[in-house]
């Protein structure tokens, strides 16, 4: 089985074909959309194995967005003692799902 680790939005995936996965959104894409992850550390093929320093040339990672969304509710408190100072705020973090086409 062939496996690849990308890197993409700060963080490193270990990817295969047919995987689905969460990334960190990408922008000026939307689904449906083909992308081409460049960023390849790691190649591993069965009978070799590749490595980048600190990126392989000439390797990719084609996928396709199968999904666009926004994660769960993460709540931010800020509060100072005695200063009558209490925030509270929501965040969600957006996201995209990609499935893994070919590497």
């Amino acid at each position: 089985m062939s496996f690849a680790v990308i890197q993409t939005g700060g963080k490193q995936y270990k990817v295969a074909a047919g995987d689905a996965f969460s990334v960190e959104k990408i922008s000026g894409k939307k689904e449906g959309d083909r992308v081409v992850f460049d960023k390849v550390l790691l190649v591993d093929d069965g009978s070799a194995t590749k490595i980048g320093t600190p990126y392989l040339s000439g390797a990719k990672v084609e996928a396709t967005i199968v999904e666009e969304g926004r994660g769960e509710k993460k709540i931010v408190v800020k509060y100072m003692p005695k200063s009558r100072y209490y925030k509270k705020n929501g965040h969600r973090q957006p996201y995209m799902k990609v499935k893994i086409d070919s590497i």
